[in-house]
């Protein structure tokens, strides 16, 4: 590293460099609507009540001593190289935050000289920013592999959310993509600690989450959502996020072939069954390669092996049933009961349902309306009074490699 760029050149470089790490929903278009040049690196992230905040996403630094062959900013690769200083890097996110251009903060960071060397000073990035410039709103920290567990509930004093990237379902998975982490004691009994320090009500966080490589390393669908599974029941998990593998530029080892960003989309529609549809890691039906198929969602594809659940009663069913019938969610499936119980609304015909919310091109030929089966109706007849797709909630444009919307369920 030559010195030292201005603040600003040195945020660009090291937020373009955060890039890769999901933040939530995340969009590359808010520097449109934003005048300030690091306006592009501010990213719509969905927390977990609800609220959308627009957070700053960077890296303290991206000097970084591993060599993984997924990342951009792996040593052997040759980039410019730069760090914050915390002082730095507080005042610019504070700078950012009074001119209401950002109102959280996202950080992470390389291992520049060991992981609690580097949890140190992004520790230290966030105690400026809380009790010098007593900001109060949304600060996500990530915890880097190896990080101790005194560093981590340093961290989940401050932070409201932290999180530690996985990468890979399993040990062997990782080693291949990532030769100098061990799974065994520098991820896995961090998110034990990690799951430990959100259930203690001393510390401020409340929330973690995950990160998958997807294809990476030859891992299939199958070896991600069971280890999915394990995060959510063993160590509480609050969401994973899933990035498909790609090859960022031309002197990137290929190590395997880019993964499709379909492939992204249909992991997130398989965690959505699980984590807010009710279904098991046991349900979800895999193609004879163990990955979820890439022209079917994973909730038709159950359904369609699964006559014996269908057809669904409007009339009658519980939310249990509703949310299983392509072209339900979960937002319709509560909508269709409450309507049901407060005799709001009388379900005759197919347009009932869709003014409901009910996707009926999905739907039809798996519900019955008393016992009679419909036609749906010839597609935006009407005006809605919800959003036919109203589970999806806000879809958004992806940064540049990260595929489709992280928050896209099946319906």
């Amino acid at each position: 590293m030559k010195g030292s760029l201005p603040i600003r050149d040195k945020a660009d470089l090291l937020a373009r460099s955060a890039v890769y790490d999901l933040c939530g929903s995340c969009s590359s278009a808010g520097g449109g609507r934003i005048k300030d040049p690091l306006g592009r690196w501010i990213y719509p992230a969905a927390l977990p009540d609800g609220r959308t905040v627009r957070l700053l996403k960077v890296l303290q630094t991206n000097l970084c001593r591993n060599d993984c062959s997924y990342c951009a900013n792996r040593a052997s690769r040759d980039v410019p190289r730069e760090r914050f200083s915390p002082e730095e890097l507080a005042r610019l996110f504070m700078d950012l935050s009074l001119a209401g251009i950002a109102q959280g903060l996202f950080l992470s960071s390389a291992v520049e000289a060991g992981p609690d060397h580097g949890m140190a000073r992004m520790i230290a990035t966030a105690e400026i920013v809380r009790k010098r410039f007593e900001f109060n709103g949304y600060i996500h920290l990530k915890i880097l592999p190896g990080a101790s567990q005194a560093a981590i509930e340093h961290a989940a004093t401050l932070a409201d959310r932290i999180s530690i990237n996985i990468e890979a379902p399993g040990p062997d998975a990782l080693s291949r993509i990532a030769r100098q982490k061990d799974f065994r004691t520098e991820i896995l009994p961090q998110t034990e600690w990690i799951r430990r320090a959100v259930e203690d009500r001393r510390f401020r966080a409340r929330s973690h989450t995950t990160q998958f490589v997807v294809g990476a390393g030859g891992e299939s669908d199958r070896d991600i959502l069971r280890w999915c599974e394990w995060l959510y029941t063993k160590r509480r998990l609050s969401r994973a996020y899933f990035s498909a593998y790609q090859v960022p530029d031309e002197d990137t080892p290929l190590t395997a072939a880019p993964a499709p960003l379909m492939r992204e989309h249909r992991l997130y529609q398989a965690d959505f069954l699980m984590r807010r549809y009710g279904f098991c890691y046991d349900e979800l039906e895999f193609e004879p390669s163990g990955n979820l198929s890439l022209e079917v969602d994973p909730k038709q594809k159950w359904a369609d092996r699964h006559p014996e659940w269908f057809p669904v009663d409007i009339l009658n069913a519980d939310f249990e049933q509703l949310v299983r019938v392509p072209g339900i969610g979960p937002l319709t499936a509560k909508r269709i009961c409450t309507l049901r119980a407060q005799r709001q609304t009388r379900f005759t015909t197919a347009s009932d349902l869709r003014r409901a919310g009910v996707i009926l091109e999905r739907a039809a030929r798996y519900v019955v309306l008393g016992g009679r089966r419909l036609e749906p109706p010839p597609p935006a007849q009407m005006d809605l009074p919800f959003p036919a797709a109203d589970e999806c909630g806000p879809q958004v444009s992806p940064p540049p490699l990260l595929g489709l919307s992280s928050d896209a369920p099946c319906v």
